[in-house]
């Protein structure tokens, strides 16, 4: 997908329309070239050459590229313009009122100039936003002089307090980033590090105190960063009464309706925390509270963020005894084009999975015969994780088909890829999963064994019911459904409403 069919992707259906009306009025002449090559670009279905022939009915390149160019600034100019109408209304209004008040401060009209810089001030403190605050402190105590009675040294402190809370933010951004980079390197590179010692040692370096009021999006990075050692851990008891504090504070935060996509990732954050604790409805609730901010402000960020609402509303509903529906919310979305890379994998893989608990077999197996770029490419586009759980579901897809020599070849291929990093990164219950997996393709009828079943007991180390990964149950379920003779989709529900009663 090139730049320019990514940027059309991030426009509402309504925001695509007012774009071709801004072309027209911008059109000085009756080429609308421009306008054509935009309608074909929308089809996301057609090459380059063959928008070029449409175009010109030749292979003019330098042409096309040329117009391409055009199209290109006149996307930007025109998101440049929606976003400073609808978003950033209050911050316009601030500036304004600094540059007003320079310009009575320059014909020494100082308490007019004053009484605009308070009106300012007022509007930035409500905001948080500390940078623009900066500003109108420094001007304040620029032009102190021309007023005798004004008490600068309340300004000073107010600027001084204003500079720790810009500095806070600035630290607290830096931290952020460093930890969203060392994610990606755990997630995507298979990086192998103690996340949440390194979470408080890079804190405590920039002398961040997450109890200090903050901006929207501090606080924002502050969950999404109490969040990353969940993610790698697998442990979102600890992170969930933090967030969900911290939620409280922000809903109602000033910033609230300007900031509507860090809102929105915050929504998902508590809904996957939720769903990761077995907490379902809580986890539903959230998922709607969701999605109408994806509705709201003529569903700007519904598109970006559809998919991964869906994938976890599919999930939830999957827990909740509703498997039919569950399947169909995925299979609405099997067949979708969308720069969502990540979450439409997800999705293929989270419908092959519920197909197996169904019994469907033959359907997962056309999703996984979808699957035909490396191992590699998928951990750059979804993660380690991802992939590992793809190849231990196809081991499993290969036994109920009955694939003997697929899965023989499959089991080699795992143990030679992937054995060393789940031994790194100390899942030694992944490779002891394996290992029955492997004796029960061998010899299925040994699954029946008192012997074998007090062998599997004994062998894993479970860290509690209430604690234990939903995924993880998820796969022993398959084989606890083996060793009992009981349905795979009624073995998982009854494990995990187990685990949610202790």
């Amino acid at each position: 997908m090139t730049d320019l069919n990514l940027i059309i992707t991030t426009l509402t259906a309504e925001e695509q329309q007012q774009f071709v009306l801004y072309l027209k009025k911008k059109n000085k002449r009756s080429d609308i070239k421009n306008i054509q090559l935009f309608k074909l670009l929308q089809q996301n279905d057609l090459s380059s050459t063959e928008i070029c022939l449409q175009l010109y009915q030749t292979n003019k390149k330098n042409a096309y590229h040329a117009l391409r160019k055009r199209l290109h600034n006149s996307l930007i100019d025109f998101i440049a313009n929606i976003n400073l109408e609808e978003e950033n209304s209050v911050d316009m209004q601030i500036i304004k009122y600094i540059l007003a008040s320079r310009s009575f401060l320059h014909n020494k009209q100082y308490k007019l100039a004053y009484k605009i810089l308070d009106k300012a001030e007022v509007l930035a403190e409500t905001h948080y936003l500390f940078a623009i605050l900066n500003e109108i402190y420094h001007t304040k105590i620029q032009y102190a002089y021309a007023i005798p009675d004004i008490h600068i040294n309340s300004i000073i402190s107010k600027f001084k307090i204003n500079q720790k809370n810009l500095l806070l933010e600035d630290q607290l951004n830096i931290v952020y980033a460093k930890m969203r980079q060392t994610l990606n390197n755990i997630t995507y590179k298979g990086d192998v590090i103690d996340i949440e010692t390194l979470l408080k040692n890079t804190l405590q370096d920039h002398q961040i105190n997450i109890t200090e009021s903050l901006s929207f999006k501090s606080l924002y990075q502050l969950i999404t960063l109490v969040s990353i050692p969940a993610f790698v851990t697998n442990d979102y008891l600890k992170t969930e009464p933090f967030i969900i504090k911290t939620y409280a504070i922000l809903k109602t935060h000033k910033s609230a309706s300007k900031q509507l996509y860090y809102h929105i990732e915050v929504l998902f954050l508590i809904a996957n925390t939720l769903f990761r604790n077995k907490k379902f409805n809580d986890s539903l609730h959230y998922l709607k509270q969701m999605e109408a901010q994806m509705l709201a402000n003529k569903s700007k960020y519904y598109n970006a963020f559809k998919l991964k609402h869906q994938f976890l509303l599919a999930l939830n509903t999957n827990y909740t005894n509703q498997q039919n529906k569950a399947i169909g919310i995925l299979e609405q979305h099997i067949n979708s084009k969308h720069n969502d890379i990540d979450s439409l994998l997800k999705i293929h893989l989270g419908l092959s999975t519920f197909y197996i608990q169904a019994g469907r077999f033959k359907e997962a197996q056309q999703i996984f015969s979808k699957f035909y770029h490396t191992d590699n490419y998928y951990e750059s586009k979804a993660g380690k994780d991802w992939v590992i759980k793809k190849n231990l579901i196809e081991i499993i897809l290969h036994i109920e088909l009955n694939n003997i020599n697929l899965v023989e070849s499959r089991l080699l291929s795992f143990k030679r890829n992937y054995f060393k990093y789940l031994k790194q990164i100390n899942q030694h219950r992944a490779i002891t999963y394996l290992s029955f997996i492997e004796l029960y393709y061998k010899d299925p009828s040994q699954l029946l064994t008192d012997k074998f079943k007090e062998k599997v007991q004994s062998s894993f180390e479970w860290v509690g019911k209430e604690k234990e990964d939903i995924f993880v149950m998820s796969f022993y379920a398959w084989l606890k459904s083996k060793m009992e003779k009981k349905p795979l989709y009624q073995t998982t529900l009854e494990m995990v409403q187990l685990a949610k009663e202790n």
